[in-house]
């Protein structure tokens, strides 16, 4: 990376105007006018001011949100050191647990002030709102702070009391900020400001450690040399005398940079007004008369339109107008202005640079001597006129959306399988069927001492089933069809063993058909394209962000898809906002550089709208041509792009089923990628059919695929599937009441002091306008628009383009946003009579909300004037309950239609699932399968312990039940010794030293693991021997040489050994079995036969 700082910084210390305000910044106090500056050229000039007078902090003030965080991206690539922000809240009353990161931001960069050291910020940058909000004065932010040091002496107890008094909440397990989990000696907390929960472990009142862990995982990843805890701000009396202004924490010798001081007054007073002059703001006159103490630097565009300035300082600085022709026009300008300038160019990564340098060098045969090629996002490109010096942002050469620096990797659960398990709810027993959950009881088994924790489950006519946690992996939830009670199975009778069968022929049924597809698609020759290339690279590696682990994946396996010589057939499946457009612009690319053409099928014509825009966007640097097919278009541009699909002058076209229609064809069609089928009519479904056995095609669903019908897909459809959502996307605020005009005056609001937009999706046309009207009522200061469906040709088009370009506050829309709208200025919607959707429905529509680094809100709206149906609330509720990211997952199989397992095999599927459970129906398609293939079964046999060992949780160790189930099922799960050393580190690290029946339960695990190598099946102690049930006597050999006591044999699957009574105690016992399972395993086939005298040694 070139040194932005060595290269930027010289070009403005030579202007002599620069030298002359350095100079003037020695002398304290004032105010300085600052004139001519555009661009990021303000950025630039605080960096090097900064960089000249190292004895001095800057703040830097702007009006609005957004211009806050481009500053930051400025001041950071113009070398700039140590800088921070002071966000302003995004949130209302009584949405306090939303803004926990923002408030620990806020209070982290006051306590770092109020004590300065090493890693105190020298340029703070600050939006004019921000300025406006209190933060606890000096003296009481030492009250909301505790800091927690490792071998420190502290209390576990003070410090609960400390969170709980500070407005934490306690969990069984933390997710995000503001929760906290006590387990005896562990306390777990997400602090506000962190990116990742911490982990403290204590002796007594001794700090052991403290460490961070992943939220997902729950593993602890580091240990750190301690933990500074911040209130959160429910906690807090914003309106009382204990607050004051952020200025109180700057130092005195403080410039103060304020870009644009008229519009940063303006937005001030607007927002104070907008607000009703809430308590929890000061004033801004307050705020402005504040700052007075302060050496002040009034940046404005032409001449002091503020205030009066005691020096003037004008630099000749301008715009860049020059690059707004197209591509190829553009670098011809860029190589003109090298002639005699020196050209700065900066890239968001190498991809960019590396492509960027290409096209130069095509153009120009060779790379000016003046132009220089830098990594780093600057925001507006500008030309500094005394020194003679172009800086030009990538984004604008190429006409992009400029893409947003990742400030945080926000911590955040992958899509998780597991689903929880209360008391209650339906479960199935793999052997007996259908029952009910009644809870964990922890009983004495039979005669013995010996206390083992049962899961009870309830049948038909209240009998009952206590099934030792050894066996809970024969136990799921039930999970059917939405809103439907099964009936419970008869426990002892024949008509679950019927069910079974009847769905078990069904899934065959369905596997052979789907494997018959499969095969004929194989035996069809398609296109094997070759290895990537340069560009292909180059082309990836410009991606603004960095990939996923599962989106490096998918990518492999789509391209080993389009090299193999039989056409792919794959569905991507991934939740909301999970990047499956990009995956499929890069499967685009690897195609049309091949030189054939590719079609986008998408549902409606706004989307169709919004990925031409995407694809345009992302593929501007290559000589790629792009068309789009819709009612947007006029029908003498629809006939010229299907004139130039079927010449081959188009690469990709866009569309939506028009591109189904007869008169549109491809001269060379190499792949199609269809976006959510499942909303194609069944007329359009039949052609995809075709459309598969011809040409490569990539299917993307926002509905995730669980990974339990994922593995028993393998082999009937190529899938892929996203599960980690990218890593600076946070979840969405949600919530469900009834519609409250003052909530949605406040909400709106807020979103327009942020600079922000609003969607209100309001699904009735005849009444759209009424709707409207009453908002443009409520909120009067709103620009409304309206957009439907039923709109005329063009009419729609405009609203979503005068949307798009900010042009109004508030859409008033019916569902045509729902598919994959991606407007990322739009971080509020309300979905009015939210009881009539479904829950996908909802939840895809949440989704269209907190794209951008701000947080996202939704609020679901329900009538006033009519009742709320059960099965509506259930789904309101579970969808305000999976807020979080990847919810999409527990939405899917809460509401369950089932979305995922009704696109995947057919809405008939439905009745077979509902009638045996997701889970068991997902076990017997993956059996058909491996049947149908000739392949084993993967599920080993289970080897059964009785060993008369106490072996449970105890509930004073870990006392919710749902933890306590998911380590039983864990447990059962150990397939490897690994596997149970991973589930070992796992217990001691979230819930600390365990206790003797824990220690026994992992040692069975591992005894178990360890005995089905040898193809033993059970052991069971009967005193005074232990009997061994084996499979195959020969094999186990090994297991019983020089076996430290009797050894005999009755029959051939039968081994006895007898100990003494002291060898029987548990600790004994399970050290003498753990040695004699652990030795090493036969190397090769002729010793896996044993001697003849050994059998007969056995029978003695």
């Amino acid at each position: 990376m070139i040194d932005t700082v060595q290269m930027v910084i010289p070009s403005i210390t030579s202007d002599g105007t620069f030298g002359r305000l350095v100079r003037r910044l020695r002398d304290d106090g004032g105010v300085l006018g600052v004139s001519g500056l555009w661009g990021s050229s303000a950025p630039m000039l605080v960096a090097a001011l900064a960089a000249a007078a190292a004895d001095r902090p800057f703040v830097y003030v702007t009006a609005h949100l957004d211009e806050a965080d481009e500053a930051l991206d400025d001041l950071e690539t113009f070398g700039a050191q140590r800088i921070a922000l002071l966000p302003a809240w995004e949130t209302l009353p009584g949405e306090g647990s939303s803004s926990g990161e923002i408030h620990g931001e806020r209070l982290r960069l006051c306590a770092s002030l109020r004590q300065p050291g090493p890693s105190t910020p020298r340029v703070i940058v600050t939006p004019a709102q921000a300025l406006l909000q209190r933060v606890p004065s000096p003296a009481s932010l030492d009250g909301q702070t505790l800091t927690i040091l490792p071998g420190g002496r502290q209390a576990r107890e003070e410090v609960i009391r400390w969170l709980v008094d500070r407005g934490f909440e306690r969990l069984d397990r933390v997710e995000s900020p503001g929760d906290f989990a006590w387990r005896g000696e562990i306390i777990d907390v997400f602090a506000p400001g962190r990116d990742q929960p911490v982990r403290l472990e204590f002796l007594d009142d001794q700090v052991e450690s403290v460490r961070e862990f992943d939220v997902g995982t729950q593993r602890s990843t580091q240990r750190i040399d301690g933990l500074t805890l911040l209130a959160m701000p429910k906690s807090v009396d914003w309106a009382g005398e204990h607050t004051t202004a952020a200025t109180a924490y700057w130092p005195e010798n403080t410039v103060v940079v304020i870009d644009r001081p008229g519009d940063v007054q303006e937005l001030a007073q607007t927002v104070w007004t907008r607000l009703n002059r809430s308590s929890r703001l000061m004033e801004p006159s307050d705020v402005l008369r504040s700052l007075s103490r302060f050496t002040q630097i009034h940046i404005t565009r032409v001449g002091m339109a503020y205030g009066a300035a005691d020096d003037v300082f004008h630099f000749d600085v301008r715009s860049l107008t020059r690059f707004e022709g197209k591509t190829d026009a553009a670098i011809g300008e860029l190589c003109a202005a090298a002639v005699d300038h020196r050209v700065i160019v900066y890239c968001h990564n190498d991809g960019e640079r590396s492509r960027l340098r290409e096209l130069v060098e095509a153009q120009n045969r060779g790379i000016p001597t003046n132009m220089e090629f830098a990594i780093g996002v600057v925001r507006h490109g500008f030309e500094w006129t005394a020194a003679r010096t172009l800086v030009v942002p990538h984004h604008e050469l190429f006409h992009r959306t400029p893409a947003r620096r990742l400030r945080r990797a926000y911590a955040s659960r992958p899509l998780d399988a597991s689903l929880e398990l209360s008391t209650g709810d339906y479960v199935v027993h793999v052997l007996h069927g259908i029952a009910r959950f009644r809870g964990m009881k922890t009983m004495q088994k039979g005669d013995s001492n010996k206390r083992v924790e049962f899961m009870t489950l309830e049948f038909a006519d209240r009998a009952q089933l206590h099934v030792p946690t050894t066996q809970i992996d024969l136990v799921h939830r039930y999970i059917g069809a939405a809103g439907v009670r099964p009936a419970l199975s008869k426990l002892g009778g024949t008509r679950w063993k019927t069910t079974t069968d009847r769905v078990s022929d069904a899934v065959s049924d369905l596997a052979e058909s789907l494997l018959r597809v499969q095969a004929a698609r194989t035996n069809h020759e398609g296109i094997a394209y070759p290895p990537d290339t340069n560009w292909q690279r180059e082309f990836e590696e410009s991606f603004a962000y960095e990939d996923t682990e599962d989106q490096t994946t998918v990518v492999r396996e789509i391209k080993g898809d389009l090299t193999r010589p039989r056409p792919m057939d794959r569905l991507l499946c991934g939740d909301v906002g999970y990047g499956k457009t990009e995956l499929a612009i890069r499967a685009a690319f690897k195609v049309v550089e091949y030189g054939k053409q590719v079609a986008v099928l998408v549902p409606t014509t706004v989307l169709a709208e919004q990925h031409y825009r995407t694809f345009t966007e992302r593929l501007a640097e290559y000589p790629f041509s792009i068309g789009c097919l819709s009612r947007f278009r006029s029908a003498k541009e629809q006939k010229t792009l299907i004139e130039h699909a079927k010449k081959g002058q188009i690469d990709i076209l866009i569309g939506t089923h028009r591109l189904l229609s007869a008169d549109v064809s491809f001269r060379d069609l190499g792949m199609v990628v269809i976006d959510e089928e499942q909303r194609f009519g069944v007329e359009h479904k039949e052609r995809f059919k075709h459309v598969r056995s011809t040409v490569d095609v990539l299917t993307l669903s926002a509905t995730p695929i669980p990974r339990t019908l994922h593995m028993a897909m393998v082999g009937l459809r190529d899938i892929s599937s996203l599960q980690t959502p990218p890593m600076d996307r946070r979840s969405i605020a949600t919530r469900v009441l009834p519609f409250d005009a003052d909530t949605v005056r406040s909400a709106v609001l807020r979103e327009m002091n942020r600079d922000g937009q609003v969607y209100f999706v309001h699904n009735v046309v005849k009444n759209i306008q009424t709707v409207a009207d009453q908002i443009a009522q409520l909120v009067p200061e709103a620009r409304i628009i309206i957009g439907h469906g039923q709109m005329k040709e063009g009419a729609l088009e405009r609203v979503m383009h005068a949307f798009v370009n900010r042009q109004a506050d508030v859409l008033v829309a019916t569902t045509i946003i729902e598919s994959g709208i991606d407007i990322p200025n739009v971080n509020t919607i309300f979905i009015n009579q939210a009881d009539r959707f479904g829950l996908a429905d909802l939840h895809q529509l949440r989704g269209r909300v907190g794209r951008s680094a701000h947080r996202g809100y939704c609020y679901f709206l329900l009538p006033a004037s009519r009742p709320v149906t059960d099965k509506a609330a259930k789904r309101l509720k579970a969808i305000e309950e999976f807020s979080d990211l990847g919810a999409g997952f527990r939405i899917a199989m809460r509401d369950l239609e089932i979305r995922g397992a009704g696109n995947l095999l057919g809405p008939e599927q439905s009745g077979h699932i509902a009638a045996v459970g997701y889970e068991m129906y997902c076990q017997l398609l993956e059996r058909s399968v491996r049947r149908i293939r000739g392949e084993p079964e993967t599920h080993a046999e289970k080897v059964h312990l009785e060993l008369d060992i106490p072996a449970f949780i105890p509930r004073s160790y870990m006392a919710s039940e749902r933890t306590r189930v998911d380590i039983y099922r864990r447990v059962a799960a150990c397939a490897t010794p690994s596997d149970v050393q991973q589930l070992e580190n796992d217990i001691r690290d979230e819930f600390g030293p365990y206790p003797d029946a824990v220690r026994t339960l992992v040692d069975l695990a591992e005894i178990r693991t360890m005995a089905a190598r040898w193809g033993i099946r059970a052991i069971n102690l009967t005193r005074p021997d232990v009997v061994f049930t084996i499979a195959a006597l020969h094999a186990a050999q090994p297991v019983f040489t020089d076996a430290p006591g009797t050894v005999r044999s009755p029959d051939a699957t039968t081994v006895h050994l007898r100990l003494k009574p002291v060898q029987l105690e548990p600790p004994t016992l399970l050290a003498i079995l753990r040695k004699m399972l652990s030795r090493p395993a036969p190397g090769d086939e002729t010793s896996k036969r044993p001697p003849a005298n050994f059998v007969a040694s056995l029978a003695r």
